[in-house]
């Protein structure tokens, strides 16, 4: 019998068989961490180039994927906005815990107009591709919009609550006021009013605007 008798008969069969034993398996990542590396990408994306200039497909090619696999989780560039503000806003909400709540009600909105406006000025120069984004996504009514207005008008609410129990403002419809308020705000607050203002006078208007609503709220608003 000849060597190539001898020798063993190797099979395509068993050589793929091999093949596929030492190919590891790709573990799928959880959708949670999945959509946590598109969220860190695309506000990367929007920092560095600016949020028109970022397109989901820069955000797909950057992270490996597929742009359906971005629109899985985002059905478009505005629901990432959503949800990169309302990211950011927790943090920045963070902070109304250091309003000290055993001050003076009429101290206490003084100062929350303050720590609002001081908050979106420095995001206004620290991180501007927020601003670009929220007045480019304006028409949009994004959700993080009602949940910033929620937040805010919660706050004055109960400024305003504790400062008719302890007699500094007059008895009326707490969340009425406190929606009075908020809009009063706003010509301190909104972004466009902020970007195109210098701080000196933005700062002295919210004062002045703060003090109105304390005055307001010391007389009635009901009928």
């Amino acid at each position: 019998m000849s060597d190539a008798r001898k020798a063993p008969r190797t099979t395509t069969a068993s050589c793929s068989d091999v093949a596929t034993e030492r190919q590891p398996r790709r573990v799928r990542r959880p959708a949670g961490e999945t959509r946590e590396d598109i969220l860190n990408k695309a506000e990367e994306l929007f920092r560095t180039r600016g949020y028109a200039n970022a397109a989901i497909a820069d955000i797909a090619h950057a992270l490996g994927m597929s742009p359906a696999n971005v629109f899985k989780h985002f059905h478009s560039k505005a629901s990432l906005v959503d949800a990169i503000a309302a990211r950011h806003m927790e943090v920045k909400f963070a902070g109304l815990a250091s309003v000290d709540s055993s001050r003076p009600a009429r101290e206490r909105l003084v100062d929350l107009a303050r720590h609002l406006m001081a908050s979106h000025r420095r995001d206004l120069e620290e991180n501007p591709y927020i601003f670009e984004m929220i007045l480019l996504t304006a028409k949009d009514d994004l959700q993080c919009g009602h949940r910033y207005r929620d937040i805010v008008r919660s706050a004055l609410e109960a400024i305003i609550v504790d400062g008719a129990r302890d007699g500094e403002f007059a008895p009326q419809d707490s969340r009425r006021a406190a929606d009075a308020a908020f809009y009063a705000l706003a010509c301190v607050l909104h972004p466009v009013m902020i970007a195109n203002e210098q701080p000196d006078i933005l700062a002295t208007r919210c004062e002045e605007v703060a003090r109105l609503i304390n005055a307001a709220l010391q007389t009635t608003l009901d009928k």
